[in-house]
């Protein structure tokens, strides 16, 4: 302490204080915030999480979307008569050699489905193969159309 001033602190005397600071109340002023280094540490430990986050989501969302094993397309379609309508679809598949099924359908003129087909597109040599059949239809036809392929085929399209 100051001889001439009891109230100024001497350079010890505030060494002292600084070195050991007295605790805040908690209830008054909140909880002491985290060392620096904790601190870095939590939001590298953040960083890595959100990280291992994103990577597995986007290894998800390649799986699931990564594009289909079987695409069907119209090639052609002619209105047969009022109630049968002939249609060519082009199949492409990743593996050829698998069978594959297709529903091909008729829509009137109002787009309503009239009628529908499965069909069976057999194993083959080439990824894309043109395939033509008749479909159906209990109201006059306006259009044919594929509704879609997919590589588990029915086990009534196959047969025994």
């Amino acid at each position: 302490m100051n001889t001439r001033n009891p109230h100024l602190l001497t350079r010890d005397a505030l060494h002292t204080m600084t070195e050991s600071p007295v605790p805040l109340p908690e209830s008054r002023y909140g909880r002491q915030r985290m060392a620096p280094a904790t601190r870095r540490r939590v939001a590298i430990a953040l960083g890595v999480l959100v990280l291992a986050l994103g990577i597995i989501v986007a290894v998800i969302g390649y799986q699931r979307f990564e594009g289909t094993d079987v695409e069907g397309t119209i090639a052609a379609y002619q209105v047969v008569d009022e109630q049968t309508v002939s249609v060519t679809i082009s199949v492409t598949r990743k593996n050829p050699s698998q069978p594959v099924h297709c529903i091909v359908r008729v829509r009137s003129r109002d787009g309503a489905e009239t009628g529908r087909r499965e069909v069976l597109v057999g194993p083959s040599d080439q990824k894309t193969v043109q395939f033509t059949t008749t479909v159906k239809s209990y109201k006059r036809p306006f259009v044919g159309d594929i509704y879609g392929c997919g590589t588990d085929v029915p086990s009534y399209l196959v047969g025994p």
